[in-house]
């Protein structure tokens, strides 16, 4: 089985996050996407994020009803912080029988020299790369690689932070995250 592994915090998983997960489930040759919650990026603020396994049982909520999207905690069990590379090296010591592959945005390209091992990881591994608003300026070192292919999913430029900022300022998100992911927010209270 491939297995495209689409890493982030996921505070709070959104509706952007979902359409090209699926889209990307869909329209390419990997089975399933797995959505690995962070529990600490080495770029954010440890401070700013929801407990872990809420941030879980938000993503469990919003894929629940869509086979070929998993939520996946295998980074709670891996030292903190982690790097991609020792994540991928752990699931395949674990699943022997699957091929894993990353899914990143088209602007993550720009930094992805900067990440522990960069280079293992492109020889290894098959990168998924979606588009983003920056795409006609995005220009990356890693362009006509052979281990980058891009998909042409939905471009979403719906962020996080822009919802996390509006449930604090009393605005109506709802249409922009998954139903059951807005019924445990607005339950547990978060972000207000």
């Amino acid at each position: 089985m491939k297995i495209g592994l689409f890493f982030g915090t996921f505070n709070p998983i959104h509706i952007g996050h979902l359409t090209i997960a699926n889209h990307i489930a869909e329209y390419s040759d990997l089975d399933q996407v797995w959505f690995v919650v962070t529990p600490h990026s080495p770029f954010k603020k440890k401070s700013s994020l929801l407990e872990d396994h809420q941030r879980l049982e938000m993503v469990y909520l919003a894929t629940k009803d869509y086979p070929k999207l998993k939520q996946s905690d295998v980074e709670f069990k891996l030292p903190q912080p982690n790097y991609t590379i020792n994540t991928l090296v752990y699931l395949e010591e674990q699943f022997p029988k699957h091929e894993f592959a990353l899914i990143m945005g088209e602007d993550n390209l720009n930094s992805f020299h900067k990440w522990k091992n960069f280079e293992v990881i492109l020889k290894h591994y098959s990168i998924y790369v979606y588009p983003r608003i920056s795409r006609d300026t995005t220009k990356h070192k890693f362009e006509n690689h052979k281990k980058i292919i891009s998909v042409d999913a939905p471009i979403m430029e719906l962020s996080s932070t822009f919802i996390r900022q509006s449930i604090k300022e009393g605005k109506n998100i709802r249409p922009m995250l998954p139903e059951h992911v807005w019924n445990y927010l607005d339950e547990m209270n978060f972000y207000k």
